[in-house]
């Protein structure tokens, strides 16, 4: 599949936004995956990205990421940047990004992708993704790009006024639901998206900042 046909495809399931299109047609994809698996970069499934993580389905990270409904020059949080596609895709919105991984080899790996891509305004951290990043919070947008089984509540925590928080939660292999957790007059509500299958999001507190 090319770039065009995934977006397209993306656009006939409903999602309309404009940038976000341009964003999927800019980010190459198939730097984001591993050499063996280039050619399928753009066919709408996950892909391994090695150490039990996966590159999620197009759909899926177009959805999430339309649905974090932030504007140019905000500030956001990813929890897992894993091979670094989605941390690119928020990047080239012109958002201001903190990304957060605990696993070192794909924090290394991804930290490297990106700046050899040229993306600027990110900024890197190894550690535990339950914790988020409080030393720069609030944030506009959260996303969360593996699932833990229920909402963190430092992510809860960081999340501003107005602020959206998407994030798949339940158990690995079983049911779990994907949702849009907001902000609204110090209150926090609650809007199923849907079902999804997402890897489980590795929590490991001895981590640390790099």
């Amino acid at each position: 599949m090319s770039v065009e046909a995934m977006v397209s495809l993306i656009r006939s399931r409903g999602v309309r936004d404009v940038p976000l299109l341009r964003a999927l047609r800019a980010v190459p994809r198939e730097h984001f995956v591993p050499k063996t698996l280039r050619d399928y970069a753009y066919n709408d499934y996950p892909l391994s990205i090695g150490q039990g993580q996966t590159i999620s389905q197009p759909y899926m990270v177009a959805l999430m990421t339309a649905r974090l409904d932030v504007s140019p020059g905000e500030k956001v949080l990813e929890i897992g940047t894993g091979s670094g596609y989605q941390t690119a895709l928020l990047a080239e919105l012109g958002l201001e990004v903190y990304t957060v991984e605990v696993l070192p080899e794909l924090h290394a790996q991804a930290r490297e992708r990106l700046t050899a891509l040229g993306y600027e305004k990110i900024h890197f951290r190894l550690g535990d993704g339950y914790q988020g990043w409080p030393e720069h919070a609030p944030y506009a947008g959260i996303i969360v790009t593996a699932a833990p089984r229920q909402i963190p509540l430092p992510l809860l925590a960081q999340l501003a006024e107005g602020g959206n928080l998407i994030i798949p939660t339940g158990p690995p292999g079983r049911h779990q639901i994907l949702w849009k957790v907001m902000r609204v007059s110090g209150e926090i509500k609650k809007i199923r998206l849907g079902d999804v299958a997402f890897v489980p999001l590795v929590h490991d507190p001895s981590t640390s900042d790099d």
